[in-house]
């Protein structure tokens, strides 16, 4: 079977001021097919292939870490932003231009047939979904919709966390609330990420830097100033810590950061500008790529 990533180095990665979070075992370029740069990478929940949004052309596309195939997916504009990995099915939005407005549709891809079914026809009222194991939710309007994936049985208790009007909302058993845990005057959230168990949200909010709160908006943790916040595991939160000069991003680490706040670790060195981070369901493996299109692997191990 022909390898597609290779082990580049053992990065020295460093807690700051901290203990480490993670042992990093080995960091891996991945080998993408000539032409393709990659400007983000989700993982699927296994890690054996992720998805991939190209710098260059628009939409979504697979490759498989062991055969080094790369599929198409969609090639639609906004089928990037928060694709999912849900078992053999990936959901993804599209987005579609209307009499000059922008309307939004909501599809899921068979990996096993290569086939597309559209869940949510182009709307203007799509304001947020979340899949995991083998439901799908998404809120259309002020009604939740729950669809059973991958032949299995739908979880109707999965939180949806998003944003409306730049705050912070979240349904739970099908209400929806605003929980906005550091208020609203003036303020502007961004990047909503629920943890696998369903406890707390991860969530940034402008100018301030990254926080977690329970589920129902109480006990808001600062994380410092990290963008792009993901969960790895239900204890860890990654995300990008990057620099710019007003015109373009100059220096990225990816750092690692417990949910108390109190312990950081840096998972990438000065050596390349790592941005936009995610890990696999496990939380063994986290991606990122680079302004110029890598991409790659950081293996690691749970203190």
């Amino acid at each position: 079977m022909k390898k597609t990533i290779f082990s580049v180095m053992l990065l020295c990665c460093s807690a700051i001021g901290y203990s480490q979070l993670l042992e990093v075992t080995s960091t891996e370029k991945v080998n993408l097919p000539e032409g393709v740069k990659a400007d983000k990478v989700t993982l699927s929940p296994t890690g054996d292939f992720c998805l991939v949004a190209d710098q260059v052309q628009q939409g979504l596309q697979t490759f498989d870490f062991a055969t080094g195939k790369i599929t198409t997916v969609s090639t639609a504009a906004g089928s990037d932003y928060n694709a999912r990995v849900v078992g053999n099915t990936i959901v993804f939005r599209t987005n579609v231009m209307q009499n000059r407005l922008k309307y939004t549709t909501l599809n899921v891809y068979d990996i096993a047939t290569g086939t597309t079914t559209n869940l949510v026809s182009a709307t203007r009222d799509l304001k947020g979904y979340a899949a995991q194991g083998n439901t799908i939710r998404y809120i259309k309007g002020n009604k939740v919709e729950t669809i059973a994936c991958n032949n299995g049985i739908a979880d109707k208790n999965l939180p949806v966390a998003f944003i409306e009007y730049g705050k912070l909302m979240i349904s739970i058993d099908g209400k929806i609330t605003n929980i906005s845990p550091n208020g609203t005057s003036g303020q502007s959230y961004l990047w909503p990420s629920v943890s696998p168990d369903g406890t707390k949200v991860a969530y940034y909010l402008a100018t301030k830097g990254a926080y977690v709160c329970n589920i129902d908006g109480s006990n808001p943790v600062s994380l410092g100033m990290m963008r792009a916040p993901k969960w790895c595991g239900n204890d860890i939160v990654i995300g990008m810590r990057d620099h710019d000069n007003g015109y373009f991003i100059t220096s990225s680490d990816i750092i690692a950061t417990s949910i108390d706040g109190k312990q950081q670790q840096v998972l990438t060195d000065e050596s390349v500008i790592a941005i936009y981070p995610s890990a696999n369901e496990e939380g063994n493996k986290i991606a990122y790529t680079t302004t110029s299109g890598e991409a790659y692997i950081i293996n690691v191990i749970k203190k």
